[in-house]
């Protein structure tokens, strides 16, 4: 089975917690703190497979939650780091964030990485809270939490050549002539229900991917047919080559088909008109096909290339290819997203600054802290030594939540609850 669109849930491992200890040793009086950083949590890492062809895996394996660093230790010892989470993908995987529909990362080439889920830092054990007015401090903190979120993974055939055209024109039967590669041949519409890949050669030695991509009908791009299924396969092609049954067995207008399927490619994607296109004019061995070719010529602009074969019979062939050939090495690739390579560039852009926590009401008359950044602090607090429970109010103190619950009516000894947490306010 052919699969290229699922969506998977990726978690990056928490670190490991620091430790509270101290320095116990005969003739060292007051050895002092002595605990170690937790390690650092793994990230989840996508990588490129060349074998691979398509999401098939990722259909009974969904969830992808990486492991936490290790604990801090006594002797002020760090703990031991996870090592990252590796994920393999096929090439031509597209990596999109589900909530924000941001693309993350565009992955195309054998070995090429992408961190998905980035592991959280180990907590610091209590060496790094002493000071000179708390020499020994019983104060460790929780590792922090690994980013977690749904993505979409789309695949996207990596092909320079796309043929494109009405079910039934022979796209397939083109493939098959000219490559190794062999699809399924039969006389109904929709054989080809995944595309299929093959490598062709020139004449001149000069070679390429061709795609044979199911057939379009009219409203594919709102996802009539196979719809999206299928262009989103070509958005990565260079060439796309129209294949078009001039003989109109079946009683189609070769002219009519011709616009039908350019209009799906621009509704789909403005940028898919850029790219060079050639006609081909299939099935010019049956009857009739040669009068039909003179007059779609009457009606397309002058300057088409228009390539009059016979997949069948192998006639006109040649020419063809040498063309692709040339078309390839003049155009460019085109980029899929604008903004793919983040390293070499910097863009500043206004963004509305998170609220860290927001006080709600709940059924019970309990007031509810929320928000990433208190809940963060939350999880990151060792609750089991009074002194860490005490830093913690006083962060509180500091971002303002005091205050925000005395503006929200609360009174002393009122239930505050955050998260799993709950506590009574003290004025």
């Amino acid at each position: 089975m052919f699969v290229d669109k699922v969506k998977v849930y990726v978690k990056g491992g928490d670190g490991g917690n620091g430790m509270v200890a101290y320095r116990r040793e005969k003739y060292v009086p007051d050895g002092g703190p002595a605990g170690g950083d937790g390690g650092r949590g793994s990230s989840v890492v996508f990588e490129v497979e060349e074998g691979l062809r398509t999401l098939m895996d990722f259909r009974y394996n969904r969830h992808f939650k990486a492991p936490r660093g290790e604990h801090g230790r006594t002797k002020n010892q760090h703990g031991k780091n996870a090592d990252d989470m590796i994920v393999k993908v096929p090439p031509g995987t597209t990596v999109i964030d589900e909530k924000t529909g941001e693309v993350i990362a565009d992955l195309t080439e054998h070995g090429q990485k992408a961190v998905i889920a980035k592991g959280g830092r180990g907590g610091r054990g209590n060496t790094r809270f002493a000071t000179p007015v708390n020499p020994a401090p019983e104060i460790a903190e929780n590792g922090e939490p690994g980013i977690e979120r749904d993505v979409t993974l789309e695949l996207k055939v990596l092909a320079d050549v796309g043929l494109v055209g009405f079910p039934s024109v022979g796209k397939s039967t083109l493939l098959s002539v000219v490559s190794a590669a062999k699809p399924k041949i039969a006389d109904y519409h929709f054989t080809t229900i995944t595309p299929n890949l093959g490598v062709v050669e020139a004449e001149d030695n000069r070679s390429f991917v061709m795609a044979d991509l199911p057939g379009l009908i009219e409203g594919a791009h709102q996802g009539i047919g196979l719809g999206h299924q299928f262009l989103r396969h070509i958005e990565r092609t260079r060439v796309i080559v129209h294949v078009i049954d001039m003989s109109a067995l079946e009683g189609r207008d070769p002219y009519e088909d011709y616009l039908k399927i350019n209009e799906e490619l621009r509704q789909y994607n403005l940028r898919l008109m850029e790219r060079p296109q050639l006609i081909v004019a299939n099935k010019m061995d049956m009857p009739g096909a040669e009068d039909n070719l003179a007059a779609f010529k009457d009606k397309i602009a002058e300057d088409s290339l228009i390539f009059p074969i016979s997949a069948i019979t192998r006639k006109g062939l040649r020419e063809l290819l040498l063309m692709i050939a040339d078309k390839i090495e003049q155009t460019p690739e085109f980029p899929l997203h604008e903004e793919t390579d983040q390293s070499t560039r910097v863009v500043y852009r206004h963004e509305k600054e998170e609220v860290p926590f927001i006080v709600t009401r709940d059924d019970d008359g309990a007031y509810v802290i929320s928000g990433a950044d208190v809940e963060k602090l939350f999880k990151m607090t060792d609750f089991t030594h009074d002194e860490s429970v005490r830093r913690f109010a006083r962060q509180l103190r500091g971002m303002g939540v005091d205050d925000a619950l005395r503006e929200r009516g609360a009174k002393d000894g009122d239930l505050v609850r955050l998260l799993k947490f709950e506590f009574e306010f003290v004025e």
